[in-house]
């Protein structure tokens, strides 16, 4: 009978990941902890009441939910869950109510302290973790139902009765953490999946728009540049103008080079290089302007990496980067630089201490047209994105507001270029 009754409650820790799997979508409810917390509260809840009772014991999967809403939910989530548990196990009142409520502290301690540490680790390690966690609350009730029987004489003859259920009820916990922890995964890469093919489709038509207009702009910017050089020294009346025509006509063509390099970006010269040296190149060149907007510029190498890629569309890439985080940082602020390596990769962290950025401020950096600058057109960042994506790397974008933003730029130390734009 135990086991028809768990498996009514696997069931019941099963709905909150599918109604999460059809809300995910909607950002404002799919995403929200309080919405999630509910559902798992429910989840935790519903498990209580259902429970199998024998032994003079309570048999449910109460604590898989409150697992899996500090995991996947947040702290948020988890305390309105261990919440919702905890007033449901005080309305059924018995003798052991105070066992409940230490139970419930210690199976909800580790899932909360190992939350950042768990969203820091690839999706493979979360369901390790998930089931190694997921076993604590279930280790908890062991330890703490030893203890209730050793002070508890009478139950001494139910001792293989007990065992049987506590093996039965561990199998099942740890199968359902399992199963909820990997359809979990799934959920979210698929999710991130159709974002990252919403954001290719984007980039692509971008892309050969960009390339269409930009090639029929230039052509005809190229002659009038042209010949307003060959006019220049021939009238003097207008010769004030020249330079200041030529000026916007020189800017105008390097915004239709940054589309045309954003639609293909063109690696011409591919060679190995030290980017230790590369860092330090980029903070002597880039400190005089940082210095003459009373910005202290530092940096930080801890690696000795060589990679084999085009320097000059890395290095270009890294001052949008680099130039973007001094704009952004007021005066007698700081920008640094940190080269480190993880693994086959290497990072370069570029931090400051500007004003920061919302959450949907940091959703649409990388987006055209959007730039926290007042005459951005957030080309330079589009472009920067492009070339290190198109390297095989990826630029990561965390903010707070009014703590600065942190910028890091993953580059694999082996690159392969058969698929990259030539």
């Amino acid at each position: 009978m135990i086991v028809e009754k768990l498996l009514l409650h696997v069931l019941i820790v099963l709905v909150p990941v599918l109604i999460y799997s059809l809300m995910i979508e909607n950002r404002k409810i799919g995403k929200s902890p309080y919405f999630l917390g509910f559902l798992y509260g429910a989840s935790a809840s519903l498990s209580m009441y259902f429970a199998y009772y024998d032994a003079s014991l309570y048999w449910d999967l109460r604590y898989v939910p409150v697992v899996l809403a500090f995991f996947y939910g947040g702290p948020i989530s988890g305390i309105i869950t261990i919440t919702a548990l905890m007033i449901t196990r005080t309305s059924m009142g018995g003798e052991t109510l105070f066992l409940a409520y230490i139970t419930a502290v210690l199976s909800c301690a580790v899932p909360y302290l190992m939350y950042n540490y768990f969203w820091k680790s690839p999706p493979k390690k979360r369901i390790s973790l998930s089931i190694i966690i997921g076993s604590w609350p279930a280790f908890v009730q062991l330890i703490i139902l030893l203890i209730y029987l050793y002070f508890n004489k009478g139950f001494v003859e139910l001792n293989q009765v007990l065992l049987l259920y506590i093996t039965v009820f561990g199998m099942i916990q740890i199968i359902t953490v399992v199963l909820t922890a990997i359809l979990n995964e799934a959920v979210i890469e698929r999710n991130l999946m159709k974002d990252e093919i919403r954001r290719s489709e984007k980039q692509h038509t971008l892309g050969e728009l960009a390339a269409s207009i930009a090639h029929e702009v230039r052509n005809p910017l190229t002659v009038v540049k042209g010949f307003l050089q060959l006019m220049e020294g021939e009238d003097e009346r207008h010769k004030n103008y020249y330079p200041l025509i030529l000026s916007e006509l020189g800017r105008a063509e390097n915004i239709i080079s940054d589309y045309l390099n954003f639609a293909k970006p063109e690696f011409k010269k591919i060679e190995s290089f030290s980017l230790p040296l590369l860092v330090m190149e980029l903070s002597i060149l880039l400190n005089p302007y940082a210095l003459k907007e009373g910005i202290s510029l530092t940096h930080t190498i801890e690696s000795d990496a060589v990679i084999t890629t085009d320097r000059n569309q890395l290095k270009q890439a890294l001052i949008n980067i680099l130039k973007n985080a001094v704009e952004a940082t007021p005066k007698e602020g700081r920008v640094s630089i940190k080269l480190i390596e993880d693994g086959e990769h290497v990072k370069m962290i570029i931090r400051d201490t500007g004003k920061g950025m919302t959450k949907e401020q940091l959703s649409r950096v990388g987006s055209l047209f959007f730039s926290t600058k007042e005459k951005g057109t957030g080309l330079g960042t589009m472009v920067s994105a492009r070339i290190i994506e198109s390297m095989g790397g990826r630029v990561d974008y965390t903010s707070k507001l009014g703590k600065g933003t942190k910028v890091s730029v993953t580059l694999p130390l082996k690159m392969m270029f058969d698929e990259q734009p030539v």
